[in-house]
């Protein structure tokens, strides 16, 4: 039988997701923070946007793919008392591991099922259905799940019990911090040498220095692009909690204080919306 999913969360990520699922033929209904937001994207995917008791009670997997903690809480309070045993509800969001705990529990009396899965792979890897899932919960209910996490994936890792996924993309955000911070510092110093981008970015990539973030961000942020990707605050947003992880296990936190700190003060600028790449404007001279 064909599953009923819905996408709650149309954002920068999200509205790209929830196209594939349409894609794919999953696709039953939309929400998102906003009425009129559902209401067009709902439009443009032929598809409905009712209510969040609706969607429970109408869906077998419900994706959730919204910025906050308690956003995550929130939804999963509004949808309880309207979901049928064995609905799967699968958490796209970054959040804390305790979070995707707590949310399990409040699904658990209803027979209802969650699966922590925060992706990795930005806006491109989302609109390409090129994401890499890391997803945590009952293997059988991932297995259940995957026909639709396959609608928008190109990797999907189960990584053990719920919380796992969410701790996987801690680790996930501490390297992509560092990895920033590595490739602008270096970018900026080939641009203060008067070294060509042309010549230079395809050296660097076929080396060592060689990653996903220098390959997609290099010559934009050299040409001073910054709306192509994952916005700097929400990076800020997901480090708040990486930091918190990082002090109750214990481990180093340099990578993670120096980004907190360098991207609080290009929010401070006005540059939250930016992409993470916008940090070069901190390491460039002057």
């Amino acid at each position: 039988m064909t599953l009923k999913a819905a996408f709650i969360g149309l954002g920068a990520m999200g509205t790209p997701m929830a196209g594939h699922l349409k894609a794919h033929g999953l696709l039953q209904a939309v929400s998102s923070r906003t009425q009129a937001n559902a209401d067009a994207v709902a439009k443009d995917l032929g598809v409905a946007a009712p209510s969040l008791a609706d969607i429970a009670a109408q869906c077998d997997v419900i994706a959730l793919c919204v910025t906050a903690d308690a956003d995550v809480l929130g939804l999963v309070d509004a949808l309880v008392p309207h979901l049928k045993p064995g609905t799967i509800v699968i958490d796209h969001s970054t959040v804390a591991p305790d979070t995707a705990k707590q949310a399990a529990a409040k699904l658990a009396p209803t027979g209802a099922h969650f699966l922590d899965a925060p992706v990795s792979g930005g806006v491109e890897g989302a609109k390409n259905g090129k994401l890499s899932v890391m997803v945590g919960g009952d293997a059988a209910v991932l297995e259940r799940a995957r026909p639709v996490l396959e609608a928008y994936a190109l990797r999907i890792t189960h990584l053990g019990d719920v919380g796992a996924g969410q701790a996987t993309k801690a680790v996930n955000q501490v390297l992509v911090a560092g990895i920033a911070q590595g490739v602008c510092e270096g970018l900026a110093l080939g641009e203060a040498l008067g070294l060509d981008p042309e010549r230079l970015l395809p050296t660097l990539g076929a080396g060592a220095a060689g990653n996903w973030f220098l390959e997609k961000r290099g010559s934009t942020m050299l040409r001073n692009e910054f709306s192509v990707g994952f916005k700097l605050g929400l990076l800020h947003k997901d480090l708040g909690i990486v930091r918190r992880i990082a002090e109750s296990a214990g481990t180093n936190r340099s990578v993670i204080e120096r980004s907190l700190a360098d991207y609080a003060e290009l929010m401070s600028q006005g540059y939250g919306d930016d992409d993470i790449s916008a940090l070069i404007r901190l390491k460039r001279k002057g």
